[in-house]
């Protein structure tokens, strides 16, 4: 909690000034009693009508003097929470977009979103409620307490019973429900899972008609969620009533025992009358301190958890920012092997192999075999767990992630569409590519077919994710992003599965042509758009079980034929039909 303490730091008049105005209408309030003393006492006792004015033009006075400083305390007070609530979701967010892919994982990222959202809100509504509030409620407690005790202390001590009393009501209370509280936020965190699955899923779950079974799975999800809320609520609800019990009977007895100290002389009607509104002023504001409380509860379980986002590391970044051009290999594994972070076994084990600038190096294998991995750890998206992972004879851990990642285009096994146009998508590797290079990339992606057919061409709209192109137009958007400004290693990782033979070959050829000096990787479950390749890494269960050319691989690795001839078996079957 105290790290989010310096997001607060431009914002110190507010936090100083804001509390000063609220203790100047704490002291307002407090005075109307006494005044209201007076009126009873001075005015109706001696029928004096000109003071009974008077006095009750000071008491407009003082409401409106303490209207205006509460006013000006609801401005300094939003001021600074929603300032505060700015500066902090800023920083968690570019904290979010700094971390590596491990740290990512480890909290998720529907728990992210909800942070960075629920979260931020919870703790913003708190620091408004410190400012506008936890000054005024222990002072005019404080206050109040002293000038009851000013006009009788006999009577006063009523007010060290109930106060007590109503201390120990809330603490029972904001003992059970602070537990509560917390486990309500993990409750929405997986409610927000749900959603996040459900919409992005969306034609999936109406493609098997699942959507009885997850409207099914998100309702138990939100009962939890209800469950959880009404229990806390029912716990809270006792505060009140309870509290305003205790509250009347103290006041009955300050009626009681003040009437007593009346009948002998030692209390008037009007310091009665101010004793029971202190006796009010003190009880609600007791009250008002118990909500206070469970709001800073939800705020320090949401400080808390914000506070973990940014306890996590951010990607470590290398020194160095030039790389050896002249190295023989442009990419070399050495003796790598990875695990991820919880994970029981290596996900890939022993890799080592070397490619040279202007070759392809193909990646095949079984699923869950560890292909993306693989791919994943050139682009330091992960870290080799053990061996090394060379860029130009450079450790990738020791080159600046920014510019290691300029050198490489990486197409990612789910096409990953913004929403914008395809002039917007197409500049993401390259923010100043001109009209003539996003052409030439769409061309050799065997995308400018579609995209000159469409009435608006480069300022073609696409919506959230690319919902309104079909997988195959995705893809080719998606490599042909990859290849604005011929990237030095191009990643492909199962990026042509949506697009047909013919295609996928035309591809290839205008990749070879248009990009010969371009490395590439890639990952693909068919044999015949690797075969080409200068290498091929056969993967099984996290081992390179064969590396070698396509023909070299027939011949030596049983499992890379047998994947071969399986592909040629259904194609041979698919014609005959």
């Amino acid at each position: 909690m105290k790290g989010l303490l310096k997001y607060l730091r431009n914002y110190k008049k507010e936090l100083i000034f804001g509390p000063f105005f609220k203790l100047l209408e704490a002291i307002f309030e407090l005075t109307v009693p006494v005044v209201m003393a007076k009126i009873i006492d001075k005015g109706i006792g001696n029928n004096d009508s000109a003071y009974i004015l008077k006095m009750s033009g000071l008491i407009v006075v003082l409401g409106v003097c303490g209207l205006g400083f509460a006013l000006t305390c609801q401005y300094l007070a939003a001021k600074c929470a929603y300032g505060f609530g700015t500066e902090l979701r800023s920083a968690l967010y570019k904290h979010i977009n700094s971390l590596s892919y491990s740290s990512i994982d480890k909290i998720g990222t529907s728990s992210l979103v909800n942070r960075l959202t629920n979260d931020s809100n919870t703790v913003q509504n708190g620091v408004n409620m410190f400012i506008r509030l936890a000054v005024r409620a222990p002072f005019l407690v404080i206050g109040a307490a002293v000038m009851a005790v000013t006009i009788d202390w006999k009577l006063s001590l009523i007010f060290f019973v109930v106060a007590p009393l109503i201390s120990a009501i809330i603490f029972i209370i904001m003992r059970k429900t602070i537990p509560m509280y917390k486990k309500t936020q993990q409750k929405l965190d997986k409610a927000a899972l749900l959603t996040r699955e459900t919409l992005e899923g969306t034609r999936v779950i109406r493609a098997f008609s699942r959507q009885q079974e997850e409207m099914n799975e998100f309702r138990e999800a939100v009962d939890e969620i209800s469950e959880c809320s009404i229990a806390v609520g029912k716990l809270s609800a006792i505060l009140n009533p309870v509290a305003f019990m205790v509250m009347n009977l103290g006041i009955v007895a300050v009626i009681w025992f003040g009437g007593k100290r009346i009948d002998i002389g030692g209390l008037t009607q009007g310091e009665l009358t101010a004793f029971t509104n202190y006796m009010t002023q003190i009880l609600l504001a007791l009250v008002v301190l118990a909500n206070l409380i469970v709001i800073f509860t939800k705020a320090f379980a949401s400080a808390n958890r914000i506070s973990e986002v940014f306890a996590l590391p951010p990607e470590e970044q290398g020194d160095i920012v030039e790389y050896d051009k002249s190295s023989a290999n442009i990419i070399e594994f050495r003796d790598v092997s990875f695990a991820y972070e919880a994970a029981g076994d290596y996900s890939l084990k022993n890799i080592s192999f070397s490619i040279k600038k202007g070759q392809m190096l193909g990646i095949i294998g079984g699923t869950g075999c560890g292909k993306s991995t693989l791919a994943n750890l050139i682009p330091c998206f992960y870290k080799a767990t053990m061996g090394s992972v060379m860029f130009s004879g450079i450790n990738v851990n020791e080159l600046s992630s920014e510019e290691l990642r300029r050198h490489i285009g990486t197409v990612p096994q789910k096409a990953m569409l913004f929403t914008g146009t395809i002039r917007d998508n197409m500049k993401w590797r390259k923010e100043d590519a001109t009209d003539e290079e996003i052409i030439a990339a769409l061309k050799t992606a065997q995308a400018w077919e579609f995209v000159k057919k469409t009435s608006d061409g480069l300022d073609t709209p696409i919506s959230q994710g690319g919902k309104n192109l079909s997988g195959g137009q995705k893809q080719r958007i998606s490599i042909a992003r990859a290849l604005v400004g011929d990237p030095d290693i191009l990643i492909l990782d199962d990026s042509t599965s949506a697009l047909d033979y013919k295609t996928d070959l035309a591809f290839r050829k205008a990749l070879n042509s248009d990009l010969p000096n371009t490395t590439v990787i890639m990952i693909s479950q068919r044999t015949t758009s690797l075969k080409d390749a200068d290498k091929i890494i056969v993967m099984d269960d996290g081992e390179a079980v064969g590396l070698g050319t396509h023909e070299q691989l027939i011949e030596n690795c049983e499992v890379y034929h047998e994947i071969y001839r399986s592909q040629m078996n259904q194609k041979e079957d698919s014609s005959n039909a």
